[in-house]
């Protein structure tokens, strides 16, 4: 019983030792210690299993309504080739200046279409320009002020103004529905650009010359658009709403973000060279976006499927709309099918398409904007939305990484492929000729030529 008795005080000296105690007391006080933790125990559980059942939801919460943004610079996709051979990293100075250098002496081709094409541009995406705010935005050739009046009204203007030249989107402070320059405090109204206010002016006079252009716009389905047209008396056409986004009942899920090298006829044509679907995107994703490793051996038990085709309108339907029809599934050592998704694409003008899908799992949209930056650079956006349910916050992130991969495929060919005015085709390309007679509408006589805009740029 002695021998006994030491070994129990000695293995409550020892809990209480992990417990932080020195393990000096009675074995009277040791036992109620020992009972006082056992007591407390069950709240300590409670409060640790509370605490990580708080944690998981509110990770669950920023899952379920925080959007996804894939988004890449000009020089982030498509030169690795180039880095690799000389052995320069991410982080190294020269990085940008070997990729700008590449991109100098590439041959772009001859005999380039016009670089800004006449139709509807998303200039912003309507989240970014809050109310009472003026941003520059820079396309199309053009310098523009995009500001939302404090009724949440959005107006265009000319960027410059035309006292001495300062640019109202750097500084302009938006008052009513008027802009402010930041420079001397001319105000002109986003009605129409007329000036309404010189403040230091004795007379109280404003010369009815001091106005801005104003351009049309649109504010539709997330975006901020811009009617471009080189012909002003030629009337803008009708954007098609998706209502499911606009009244709500469809949610913005997030989206990506490209800056591509290349023209901006290159970018929708991919819609009608059904050919290259199987080439470029047929390999599996998970071998990734660069081209020269995505068709690893240990990636061909699964293939994705494409099967597509590319319609100019017909007798009575909008000129300025043209459809695809795309089914894609994911092939499992090319007889298990999955993932099968419908897709029905309509390209409204030079540089906006719906994609409106259809899965077994339930409806969704992709709204992408093609936007000219520079002759050479269009700005490429894809926004998905889709009913909110936990399976939509699982598949539309899904939908965002795999739609970039592949998008990031195409943009390796496009950052280096020349612009070929009259290219070799066999009959299976003959959809690539209906699709550039169809895009050829969007040119004006009177268009800026690529040399000219390219002049512009480089004075």
């Amino acid at each position: 019983m002695e021998k006994l008795g030491s070994m129990m005080e000695y293995r409550l000296k020892t809990f209480t030792g992990w417990m932080g105690r020195s393990g000096n007391g009675s074995l009277e006080e040791l036992l109620n210690d020992a009972c006082d933790t056992l007591v407390l125990w069950p709240w300590v559980t409670v409060l640790w299993y509370g605490g990580l059942g708080l944690v998981l939801s509110y990770g669950l919460y920023l899952f379920y309504y925080q959007v996804l943004v894939w988004k890449r610079d000009l020089t982030d996709i498509g030169y690795n080739h180039i880095l690799d051979a000389a052995r320069i990293g991410k982080s190294d100075r020269t990085r940008v200046d070997t990729i700008n250098r590449a991109r100098r002496l590439r041959k772009i081709g001859d005999r380039l279409p016009p670089p800004y094409p006449n139709g509807w541009f998303s200039v912003l995406e309507s989240e970014n320009l809050t109310r009472g705010e003026a941003k520059s935005v820079d396309c199309l050739g053009q310098n523009l002020v995009v500001f939302r009046t404090e009724a949440g009204e959005v107006n265009v203007l000319d960027a410059y103004c035309p006292h001495l030249g300062a640019n109202l989107g750097v500084g302009g402070i938006v008052r009513g529905d008027c802009i402010e320059c930041p420079f001397h405090h001319w105000s002109f109204s986003g009605q129409d650009g007329q000036c309404t206010n010189i403040p230091y002016s004795k007379s109280g006079t404003v010369p009815k010359v001091a106005r801005l252009r104003k351009w049309r716009s649109l504010e539709v389905n997330g975006f901020i658009f811009v009617w471009h047209h080189v012909d002003p008396e030629v009337e803008p056409w009708t954007i098609n709403v998706v209502q499911e986004i606009e009244d709500g009942r469809w949610v913005y899920y997030g989206k990506n973000e490209f800056l591509v090298n290349c023209h901006i006829q290159d970018v929708p044509e991919n819609g009608a060279d059904v050919a290259h679907l199987s080439a470029v995107h047929g390999p599996n994703m998970i071998s990734g976006s660069d081209i020269r490793y995505s068709r690893p051996a240990w990636a061909d038990f699964g293939m994705h499927s494409w099967f597509a085709s590319w319609k100019a309108p017909e007798e009575g339907e909008p000129m300025h709309i043209a459809k695809m029809d795309l089914v894609h599934s994911f092939r499992i050592f090319n007889k298990f099918e999955m993932g099968k998704i419908d897709v029905r694409a309509y390209q409204i003008g030079p540089g906006y398409v719906q994609l409106m899908m259809n899965t077994s799992m339930g409806p969704f949209v992709v709204l992408q904007t093609v936007t000219p930056i520079e002759p050479l650079v269009q700005k490429v956006i894809h926004r998905f939305y889709a009913p909110r349910s936990m399976w939509n916050a699982i598949f539309q992130k899904f939908a965002i990484l795999a739609e970039s991969i592949m998008f990031e495929r195409d943009m390796m060919v496009w950052n280096h492929k020349q612009f070929i005015d009259n290219p070799l085709l066999i009959k299976e390309d003959r959809l690539i000729k209906s699709y550039r007679k169809w895009y050829s509408q969007f040119y004006s006589e009177n268009s800026m030529s690529f040399t000219m805009a390219k002049e512009k740029l480089d004075w």
